[in-house]
């Protein structure tokens, strides 16, 4: 088989997405969880944290409830239909590392949940720190040059 009838073969069986519906259960995902962040923050400022605390208490209550909800599979059959909407917020983030550390649980501590815990979000943690100790030291240089 050529790579051409390879093509056009996964063309003609793969199903066709409904795009614009598609984009607006991400939209409206994505804009549900904002609400929610805007929610709390509401809430927590309004118990007299500052904005700096409050906001430290919004991430930490967003991840809380991923971790609670992709735990209980119910993230999961969220972003079935929400897609990419529940992928970028933070909810996301929490997801990634959560997610495989249920799957392998079985495994053990160890092996199963420790070591697969960051297979999926490993490389983004590793990509960001190092990009951030890079500009950080350019930055550096730039204000002793």
């Amino acid at each position: 088989m050529t790579d051409k009838q390879y093509s056009r073969l996964v063309k003609e069986m793969s199903p066709n997405s409904p795009l614009l519906k598609d984009c607006a259960y991400a939209f409206a995902a994505g804009g549900l969880i904002c609400v929610l962040g805007q929610f709390l923050m509401n809430r927590y400022t309004g118990m007299g944290l500052s904005k700096q605390d409050a906001a430290a208490w919004v991430s930490i209550s967003l991840v809380g409830l991923s971790a609670l909800l992709t735990g209980l599979s119910v993230y999961d059959d969220i972003a079935k239909y929400a897609g990419a909407g529940t992928l970028v917020p933070i909810m996301g983030f929490a997801n990634a590392v959560a997610a495989p550390a249920v799957e392998f649980q079985t495994e053990g501590f160890i092996l199963g949940v420790g070591a697969k815990m960051f297979t999926i979000a490993g490389p983004v943690i590793v990509y960001g720190l190092s990009a951030s100790v890079i500009y950080g030291l350019i930055y550096w240089l730039g204000t002793i040059l």
